[in-house]
């Protein structure tokens, strides 16, 4: 999609446009921590939100270690999901004002890779947890039934 950016007081049109395009090549990436860059992270936790935790690797780190939260993050930007803020509950006002623009561009981006990336992390939740439990039976001496 060909978006019109404006230019605002702290971001300039031509910022947004690299901000959006981070967000892509993150997500085509599967979220690997190189695509996760300081550009997109600063969107984030001062446009879309959420708090800094820290710094680029602290978030990054919280949201990206674990599938669980991988998915919390990502309903913040599927309408499916209402768009509530992951960090803050039922907010919605980071998708109005100055920066509805880029915001609402990256809610598009998502939803072009949700149903791939939403199914690939399920599996990986559901994988970990079977692994778990086999190794819970397999420690006291127990068949799994499986």
């Amino acid at each position: 999609m060909d978006y019109k950016f404006k230019d605002t007081k702290f971001m300039s049109a031509e910022e947004k446009e690299k901000v959006l395009k981070d967000w892509e090549q993150f997500i085509r990436s599967d979220f690997k921590e190189i695509c996760f860059t300081k550009r997109l992270y600063d969107h984030l936790h001062l446009h879309c939100s959420f708090i800094a935790h820290y710094d680029r690797l602290g978030f990054y780190a919280h949201y990206f270690s674990r599938p669980e939260m991988t998915i919390q993050f990502f309903r913040q930007f599927d309408r499916d999901c209402g768009c509530r803020s992951a960090e803050y509950g039922d907010v919605v006002y980071w998708l109005h004002g100055e920066y509805s623009d880029i915001n609402t561009a990256m809610c598009d981006v998502w939803d072009k890779y949700k149903t791939k990336h939403y199914a690939r992390l399920k599996k990986a939740i559901r994988d970990r947890d079977l692994d778990l439990a086999r190794s819970l039976y397999e420690k006291h001496g127990v068949m799994a039934p499986w």
